[in-house]
C-alpha cells in the first residue's frame, strides 16, 4: 500500500491510478468528491449513524467492533460485484473523509488481494484543502474576458459557440447546473457549494492561463452558489464585452432558451410572483394573464423591458466601459457562431488586456 500526498490540485497531474474510490457514506460523496472518484462506500449512511451513536453513548470499542463487521460484509460486497472484473494489474487511489479507519481497512483488503493500492493521505480534507487553496488564497493567474450584456443577449449561447470555434471558456451556469435569473432554475437541484468549487477548480485546471478565458458576467451569485473570491476578484479585473440585440431578437431567444417555463404555466406564475416587490400589482397581473393565455413573446418582452433592463443599466453605470459592443442583428445559431470566430480571431491570443 503506497501513500499518496495531495498538497495542491498541481499534485493529481502527478496520479496514476485507474480508479478512484471514494468509500464514504453515499450522502458526504454527494455534497462533494475528488473528480472522477466513484463511490463505494464502507458504511452507508444509516450504519454510519449507528457507529457514531454506539461511540458516544455506548464506548469506542464496541463501536469499533459493529464498524469492522459492517465495513468486512460491504467490502465483501464490493469486491464481489464493482470489483469483480478486476485483473491483477488494477490500481486504485482509495480515500475517505481524513485518511483514517474507513479507507484504511478498504485499502489493507485491497492491498492482500494483490492490487498495487495507493492511500490519500489526510483524505477528502487534504483534497478540499487544495480546492480551497486554488478558488481562496491564491490570486488566479487566468486572463479572463466577460461577455456581458442584457437579459435574453444569447451570452451562454455564445459562449458555447467560442468554444466550438477554439476559445477556451468557463461556463458557470453549466457547473452550477442554474441559468442564473429568477427564472433561471433547471429541474434538477444546483450542486452543493463544494462541488460547484470542485467543478470549478477543475475546469480552471484545464485551462491555459496565458491565454484569454471567456466567461458570462455574472452577479457573485449563480442561483444559490456562490462564485468563490479568487474567481470572483479576477472577474472584477477583467475587461468585458458587451453584447446587444434588438428587443423583438431577445424576447424570442428567452421564449426558445427557456422553454421549459412554457410547459408549467403554473410554476412560471410563482416566479412571476416572486417579482411583487419590484413593480405594481396591476403590471404583476398583466404577466400572470400573459403567461395563462402562453403570450410567450409579449410577456418575455414586458420582463426584458421593464424588469431586467433598467437593472442592468444601473449595475453597467458603475462598472467600466466595455473595451467592445457586439451589436446583432438577430440571435440565431449562425450569427452567433460568426459573432464568436470573429471574437476568436480579435482576442483570443491577443495581447494581456
Amino acid at each position: 500500500m503506497t501513500p499518496f500526498t495531495l498538497t495542491s490540485l498541481a499534485d493529481l497531474h502527478r496520479l496514476k491510478a485507474d480508479t478512484i474510490i471514494d468509500v464514504r457514506a453515499p450522502s458526504e460523496f454527494a455534497q462533494d468528491h475528488m473528480p472522477g472518484a466513484i463511490n463505494l462506500p464502507v458504511l452507508n449512511d444509516a450504519e454510519r449513524a449507528t457507529v457514531g451513536t454506539v461511540y458516544t453513548q455506548v464506548s469506542p470499542f464496541n463501536a469499533r467492533k459493529i464498524g469492522g463487521a459492517l465495513v468486512a460484509q460491504n467490502t465483501a460486497h464490493h469486491l464481489q460485484n464493482a470489483l469483480a472484473d478486476k485483473d491483477g494489474g488494477w490500481q486504485p487511489l482509495v480515500y475517505c473523509w481524513r485518511g483514517g479507519q474507513r479507507s484504511g481497512a478498504f485499502a489493507t483488503i485491497l492491498d492482500q488481494v494483490g492490487w498495487r493500492v495507493q492511500l490519500l493521505q489526510g483524505g477528502y480534507r487534504s483534497y478540499r484543502r487544495a480546492v480551497v487553496q486554488t478558488l481562496y488564497d491564491t490570486p488566479l493567474p487566468h486572463r479572463l474576458m466577460l461577455v456581458d450584456g442584457g437579459t435574453g443577449t444569447a451570452k451562454t449561447a455564445l459562449l458555447h459557440h467560442l468554444s466550438q470555434a477554439g476559445a477556451q471558456i468557463l461556463d458557470l451556469e453549466a457547473m452550477a447546473e442554474h441559468r442564473g435569473s429568477l427564472f433561471g432554475g433547471l429541474s434538477s437541484p444546483q450542486p452543493a457549494q463544494r462541488m460547484f468549487e470542485t467543478r470549478v477548480a477543475r475546469a480552471l485546471s484545464t485551462l491555459d492561463p496565458a491565454k484569454i478565458t471567456f466567461v458570462e458576467a455574472e452577479s457573485s451569485k449563480v442561483g444559490q452558489r456562490i462564485i468563490p473570491p479568487s474567481l470572483w476578484a479576477r472577474m472584477g479585473d477583467a475587461p468585458r464585452l458587451r453584447i446587444d440585440a434588438p428587443l423583438a431578437a431577445r424576447s424570442d431567444f428567452l421564449c426558445r432558451a427557456y422553454a421549459d417555463l412554457t410547459q408549467n404555466a403554473q410554476q412560471l406564475g410563482k416566479l412571476i410572483d416572486l417579482l411583487r416587490p419590484y413593480h405594481p400589482a396591476s403590471r404583476i397581473a398583466q404577466w400572470q394573464t400573459q403567461a395563462n393565455t402562453a403570450e410567450w413573446q409579449t410577456l418575455a418582452a414586458g420582463l426584458i423591458r421593464e424588469h431586467y433592463d433598467p437593472r442592468y443599466a444601473k449595475s453597467a453605470a458603475i462598472k467600466a466601459p466595455p473595451i467592445a459592443q457586439i451589436d446583432m442583428a438577430d440571435l440565431a445559431d449562425n450569427t452567433l457562431a460568426q459573432a464568436a470566430q470573429d471574437l476568436v480571431r480579435q482576442f483570443s491570443y491577443s495581447a494581456r488586456p
